[in-house]
């Protein structure tokens, strides 16, 4: 999800021509990183790898607003050093939930299905409000329409992790949180490389 957005938002003039768009993306800047704080001390205080996985995906893209504010109109070498940060977190955090699922196996212990049902919800106001905020540029230049699309399919990831929160109060155990949160987690680690192999071919030909 994430890495979709970076590729076309990071250095956009769009920003510079639409004082309203420059509002909004920094709205929804704060919107993402206030969730990714919520949910990751969420996912900590009820054993959720899901609402962590869900975390790393507000990061990721606060990560992408803030380059698309920071680095518009800068040049190549730049915008690439800039993404290349961008996806040594992404990489991080995803092998950190990977990790900490692998560890919540072993242990067998389940996550609090109503925390997750709750904070799901709540990111999925977020996401949804951001999304609503975008609708106008949906049919804009590609920076546009990819940001607007990020918020989109992050609501459906929000979706995603409710439904594991039922998954969990069904069965009483951490199964769905699990594969929700291993799902989430590779594609960011898919996104993260991705977004890391594109930042250094940059990087190779701007010294070129």
């Amino acid at each position: 999800m994430s890495d979709s957005c970076c590729e076309s938002a990071c250095g956009s003039e769009t920003a510079k021509a639409d004082p309203r768009w420059r509002r909004i993306l920094w709205i929804a800047l704060i919107v993402n990183a206030a969730m990714f704080l919520i949910e990751m001390a969420a996912g900590a205080a009820a054993d959720s790898r899901a609402l962590q996985a869900d975390a790393l995906d507000f990061l990721g893209d606060t990560a992408n607003y803030a380059v698309s504010l920071a680095v518009v109109g800068a040049v190549l070498a730049w915008r690439a050093r800039a993404a290349l940060v961008k996806s040594l977190f992404m990489l991080g955090f995803a092998g950190w939930v990977f990790g900490s699922a692998v560890f919540a196996f072993f242990a067998g212990s389940a996550p609090d299905p109503q925390t997750m049902g709750v904070i799901g919800a709540l990111a999925l106001a977020a996401n949804v409000g951001v999304a609503l905020l975008l609708y106008r540029y949906r049919t804009g230049d590609a920076n546009m329409r990819s940001v607007w699309i990020c918020s989109r399919n992050d609501a459906i990831g929000n979706v995603a992790v409710m439904l594991a929160a039922l998954g969990v109060f069904g069965t009483g155990s951490a199964w769905p949180d699990l594969i929700v949160a291993s799902i989430m987690a590779g594609l960011a680690l898919t996104g993260g490389f991705q977004v890391f192999r594109q930042a250094t071919g940059e990087l190779k030909a701007a010294a070129a």
